[in-house]
This record gives C-alpha cells, structure tokens and sequence, in this order.
C-alpha cells in the first residue's frame, strides 16, 4: 500500500526556517516525482515546489531563492527547506507522491 506521511510543521516567527518532511512507502521510491503544495484560509490548493524523478526541480515563484526541495532516496524522504518566512506562508502542507495524499502539516507564521 503506497503512503505518504507529512512532518515538520509548527510555529514560527517571521524570518525563521522550518524543514518539512515527506516520507514515503509502499513502492519504490524513485520513479515517482514528487511535490509538495500549500493550501492558506480561504485559498485553494497550489504548487510549491516539485521535483521530479529524474532530479529537475521547479519552484514557485513566491518561494525562489527561500525554499529547496531535496530528497534522499535511502530514506524514502522528500523534503521541503523553508527559510525566511514570512506570514503569507501560513498554510498546509502536504505532499504528494505516487498520487498519494496525506492531511499535511501546519506551517504557522506569527510574532
């Protein structure tokens, strides 16, 4: 059965950084892309960053230059770095891989 589970979320001021975790099972870890997406109050669902099997990465362009998607395949884990972040960036985060959901992860940012 393919899963995904999402970590890392939290409360953060502005400015800080947080690591999002994606890790995955259930089928073999690298023919898959893999993405993660946002989802604020009131908004609907969008990209943020995703990385394909083949290693090509595309981003969004609110989070160039702040955020990185990276994965290690000997942990079945993509991740999403965040860094300098800001209110806007209050959102759930899931991540998708294999077609495959999760609830996300509940980034905060706040003073």
């Amino acid at each position: 059965q393919v899963q995904v589970a999402e970590s890392g979320g939290g409360l953060v001021q502005p400015g800080g950084s947080l690591t999002l975790s994606c890790a995955a099972s259930g089928s073999s870890f690298s023919i898959y892309a893999s993405s993660w997406y946002r989802q604020a109050p009131g908004k609907e669902r969008e990209l943020v960053a995703n990385i394909t099997r083949g290693g090509s990465i595309l981003y969004a362009e609110y989070v160039k230059g702040r955020f990185t998607i990276y994965r290690d395949s000997t942990k079945n884990t993509v991740f999403l770095q965040m860094n300098r972040l800001n209110p806007e960036n209050t959102a759930l985060n899931t991540c998708n891989w294999a077609d495959c959901w999760d609830q996300g992860t509940q980034v905060t940012v706040s003073s």
